[in-house]
């Protein structure tokens, strides 16, 4: 009796092991920029998901570590906290976008473990209520006609990814996008104030954001940049290929790690998200915050990544920001 007990205690001990194997233990998602912002709300969606899944035993820190749009974090995830198995990092299609530009020094996007995505945003054409123009097939005869008399602006200033938005905008409809009008602004907030206060006529900003303004009546949106029409309350607006335009942007938001944590940290924390995108819980957070879906992890997420960079990064050299 004793050996079959010991047996089975051996044997109990073994199969518990690897599910206690690793569990961070102090759990910390960082965003590389001031509190408030994208960043800020991508933290904060991993935070609640995680506990009220039962991922993580003790609540998760939200830092904050801003600097060089993102270029901060990175190469601190490259250099002092190359191995920490803690933490969690932020990022942005924007972030892509400027790995793309070499925005982030030596470190490219091979200098990071990409994690898990938590959902998506699109770009959307923006005017206000009155505007003369009902659709985005009307927007782009008046740029095509004379781009000079449309005032465009959004956040950013050039090669940013607001003013990749309205650059892409412009040379779909035949139009060299040195030729716009674009007035930068701090983020969206400023820019959907200056399209209200009549300063621009179009704003190239993200659909989630428009929600309020929409249900106000104050903005119509022209299009969305988005594969297929999005889910309620955005199903009746029609995406810009449906108006005759090839003309995409989704703004992605994840997670990656540093470049040395250990396979077994790295595998849990892609293993949680993959288990994190079939609950219930978390598809409502990401709902709640104004995101949609796009679940990625792991391998996919980092074939993913470093086919968008490729992307940005010719699509940076048309546009004459790279050579």
């Amino acid at each position: 009796m004793r050996t079959l007990f010991a047996t089975t205690a051996i044997a109990l001990l073994v199969s518990a092991g690897p599910l206690q194997a690793f569990e961070p233990s102090r759990p910390e998602c960082i965003a590389p920029a001031q509190p408030g912002g994208g960043f800020d709300l991508t933290c904060r969606i991993a935070a609640e998901a995680l506990i009220e899944g039962g991922h993580i035993t003790r609540p998760m820190q939200v830092s904050f570590m801003p600097g060089g749009i993102g270029a901060i974090a990175y190469n601190a995830m490259n250099t002092t906290r190359a191995e920490d198995e803690n933490a969690i990092v932020a990022f942005s299609g924007g972030s892509l976008l400027n790995l793309a530009l070499g925005k982030f020094g030596k470190f490219d996007q091979d200098d990071a473990r990409w994690v898990g995505s938590v959902g998506t945003d699109y770009g959307a054409v923006v005017v206000r209520a009155d505007a003369p123009w009902a659709s985005l097939a009307e927007l782009s005869e008046a740029i095509k006609k004379d781009p000079k008399k449309i005032v465009i602006g959004a956040g950013g200033t050039v090669g940013s990814q607001d003013w990749m938005k309205a650059a892409l905008l412009v040379k779909s409809v035949g139009v060299d996008p040195r030729q716009m009008r674009y007035v930068a602004f701090e983020g969206g907030g400023e820019s959907s104030t200056n399209l209200l206060g009549g300063h621009i006529q179009v704003y190239t900003g993200d659909i989630s954001e428009q929600q309020a303004n929409l249900e106000a009546g104050l903005v119509r949106v022209l299009a969305v940049m988005a594969p297929e029409r999005l889910p309620a309350p955005f199903d009746q607006i029609k995406t810009a290929k449906e108006e005759g335009l090839d003309l995409e942007w989704e703004i992605i938001r994840g997670y990656y790690m540093g470049p040395k944590v250990s396979d077994e940290a790295y595998r849990w924390w892609v293993e949680t998200f993959e288990k994190m995108h079939q609950e219930p819980n978390f598809a409502q957070v990401r709902t709640d915050k104004g995101l949609f879906e796009f679940s990625l992890a792991g391998d996919e997420l980092d074939a993913y990544v470093k086919r968008q960079v490729g992307e940005y990064r010719e699509l940076a050299k048309e546009m004459g920001l790279v050579k």
